[in-house]
């Protein structure tokens, strides 16, 4: 599939680091360095503007280094890059650790993932169907 980007960054485009790879890092396009404090989020830039096919996403998830390493993720993980949106994409990040985190220019902050979507039609009943699990939920099938 191929999708249109823009590059306002002074960055190479996102790519995939391996042939086997879902996701493809997404840098930071920024002035200047940017401290995030314990428990702050921030919306850091990107400098990328896309135009996706209608029926597929973009998704934006953490980065499992940045994570387990720093305690850094994506706030409303995954976000979700709509087909109709043309607005910069920016990566919404949250310091969850104890410590300040330094975001540099060019620093790979998040991963984005192409998907397929379906967008479901609503079909109003007065009863579902029933199944084994019923109405269980929240651990309700064991541990």
């Amino acid at each position: 599939m191929t999708v249109k980007i823009i590059n306002k960054s002074k960055h190479e485009l996102p790519s995939y680091e391996t042939s086997a790879s879902a996701g493809m890092d997404l840098r930071a396009n920024l002035e200047s360095a940017i401290t995030l404090k314990p428990l702050d989020r921030t919306i850091v830039k990107t400098g990328l503007f896309i135009a996706l096919p209608i029926g597929y996403e973009a998704q934006v998830r953490p980065r499992s280094g940045l994570a387990a390493k720093k305690g850094i993720t994506v706030l409303n993980a995954p976000g979700t890059i709509d087909a109709d949106y043309r607005g910069e994409i920016g990566v919404i990040l949250v310091n969850l650790s104890n410590e300040d985190f330094v975001i540099n220019d060019g620093e790979r902050i998040a991963q984005m993932i192409i998907a397929q979507y379906t967008q479901a039609a609503w079909q109003e009943v007065t009863i579902l169907d029933e199944t084994k699990r019923g109405t269980g939920g929240f651990g309700s099938t064991g541990v």
